[in-house]
């Protein structure tokens, strides 16, 4: 149950955040035929597609983590059992995964909590808020920890979902 829960909802985050992709292609493309056929080049271009892809850079982590879209090093744990992986896997969770999640989320929120009591602004052609972007990076590391977190109780209780 709580492993499913995670998975829908990384799952439905990653749905909805890939759609991003189109949203700034579109604006990029916007901006290259303003740009170059009508010589009218726009000033909010570029910095809203950047903010864009920086939402959907960062929102994507737990959903990669969820279909095992992150690079692995299996060179050393091919050779072992199933049983010996899953230790692995477990040790790696343990020693790199979760310290890193932690404090990816906790310095990601006082990041946030900063930027937010400052009112930080780009110092672009306009000026766009900052802290949305900053936020969504503590919200990424709150759904890469608890991805992390469904992910161990896959190995521990042995289980693989039946999508992947």
């Amino acid at each position: 149950m709580v492993v499913r829960t995670i998975n829908g909802l990384n799952e439905i985050v990653g749905r909805v955040i890939s759609v991003l992709a189109i949203i700034f292609a579109a604006i990029i493309i916007y901006d290259v035929v303003l740009r170059y056929v009508f010589n009218e080049p726009t000033r909010w271009a570029f910095d809203v597609s950047k903010q864009l892809f920086g939402f959907y850079f960062v929102l994507l982590g737990g959903y990669a983590l969820r279909h095992k879209a992150h690079v692995r090093v299996d060179i050393l744990t091919e050779k072992l059992g199933r049983g010996g992986q899953r230790i692995a896997d477990l040790l790696g969770y343990a020693i790199f995964f979760f310290p890193f999640a932690w404090v990816f989320l906790t310095r990601s929120w006082e990041f946030a909590e900063r930027s937010w009591a400052q009112g930080e602004v780009t110092y672009g052609a306009i000026q766009m808020p900052v802290y949305p972007l900053k936020m969504a990076m503590c919200v990424a590391a709150g759904l890469l920890l608890v991805q992390g977190v469904a992910e161990v109780l896959k190995i521990v209780f042995d289980r693989q979902e039946a999508s992947e």
